[in-house]
C-alpha cells in the first residue's frame, strides 16, 4: 500500500518593510516572512484537486496587507495574528508564520538620531515562529546570526586522544561562535519585545561573564541562566558553531605569538547543539 506521509506547503521568502511615520522620526521594519500550513490537503496530491488549496500567493498578500495594521508592535503580535486569520480556513489544522527582522538603526547627525536615514544592523537577526492550531498557539523568539568572541576564559581539554588526534589542549584560547539561539515561551501572552530585549541582554552578559572549559558547558551556562532568570520562558535551543581562530606560527620570522596573531577560519567548523529545558517538579 501507498499513502501520502506529512505534508505542508506555504510561501517562503516574502520580503517586506513596513515604515512608521511618528512625530518623533520613521520608524523601519524590514522582515522576510514565511507562512505554511498543514491541513486537509492530502487531494491536491493524490488527485489533482485544489478546491482546498489556498494559494500560495494569497498568502503573500495576507503578509502585506495585515502589515498595514498589525505591524506597529512585535513580531510575535503580528505573527500570531496572521497565523490565527489562516487558521479561520476549516481546511488548515496548523498555520505557521516564521519571521525574520533586519535591523536598520538612525544615523547620528550631530549627536542626535536622524528622524528619516538609517544605516543597516549587524548584531544578529531577530526571529519569531508562531504555531496556530484550535487547541492553541505557541510562540518561539530568538536570534540568529549573533557573532560573539571571548579572547581569553575559554579552553578546551581532556578529551580522547588517539592516533588521529592532533588538537592540542588548551585551558586559554580565543573562542569565537555565532549563536543560534530559540526560547518557547510558555504563553503567548506577554510584552514581546521587552521580553526579547531582556533575554537578549542575559545571554550576551552571561557569556561575556562565564568561565568557559567548553562550548558545550557554555551553552548550558547560558541557557540555564535564562531559565533562571526569566519564568517566561519554557526551553531554549541553541547551536553554536566553531568559528576558529588558529594561532599563527610566526617562528620562521624569529618572532613569538603569545596569543596575538591569529588566522580566521570558517570551514571546517565545530557544531554545537543542545536544548535546555524546564524539567518537571
Amino acid at each position: 500500500m501507498i499513502e501520502l506521509g506529512a505534508n505542508r506547503y506555504g510561501k517562503a521568502a516574502i520580503r517586506l518593510v513596513r515604515v512608521l511615520h511618528g512625530p518623533d522620526g520613521d520608524r523601519m521594519r524590514d522582515l522576510t516572512v514565511a507562512i505554511a500550513l498543514e491541513g486537509s490537503f492530502e487531494t491536491a496530491h493524490t488527485d489533482g484537486d485544489n478546491s482546498m488549496v489556498i494559494a500560495t500567493d494569497t498568502m503573500k498578500n495576507t503578509a502585506y496587507a495585515f502589515a498595514k495594521d498589525h505591524l506597529d508592535g512585535s513580531l510575535e503580535d503580528y505573527g500570531r495574528v496572521l497565523a490565527e486569520h489562516f487558521l479561520e480556513a476549516p481546511q488548515v489544522d496548523v498555520a505557521t508564520v516564521n519571521i525574520r527582522a533586519h535591523t536598520w538603526r538612525a544615523i547620528d547627525v550631530a549627536g542626535a538620531p536622524s528622524r528619516d536615514a538609517f544605516v543597516r544592523g549587524g548584531e544578529g537577526t531577530r526571529v519569531a515562529t508562531v504555531a496556530a492550531t484550535r487547541g492553541g498557539t505557541t510562540v518561539e523568539a530568538g536570534v540568529e546570526d549573533l557573532v560573539v568572541m571571548k579572547t581569553t576564559r575559554s579552553g578546551f581539554s581532556g578529551f580522547p586522544r588517539d592516533p588521529y588526534t592532533t588538537l592540542p589542549e588548551t585551558d586559554d584560547r580565543l573562542m569565537a561562535t555565532k549563536i543560534t539561539a530559540i526560547w518557547r515561551y510558555g504563553s503567548p501572552d506577554l510584552d514581546a519585545d521587552a521580553t526579547f530585549l531582556a533575554v537578549r541582554t542575559t545571554l550576551l552578559e552571561v557569556f561575556a561573564d562565564h568561565d568557559s572549559p567548553s562550548v558545550q558547558t557554555s551553552i548550558w551556562i547560558m541557557a540555564r541562566a535564562i531559565l533562571a532568570r526569566h519564568d517566561e520562558v519554557e526551553a531554549i535551543r541553541m547551536v553554536l558553531p566553531n568559528l576558529h581562530h588558529w594561532l599563527v606560527d610566526l617562528s620562521p620570522f624569529g618572532l613569538t605569538n603569545d596569543r596575538e596573531v591569529y588566522v580566521a577560519t570558517t570551514e571546517p567548523h565545530g557544531l554545537i547543539e543542545a536544548t535546555v529545558r524546564r524539567g518537571e517538579a
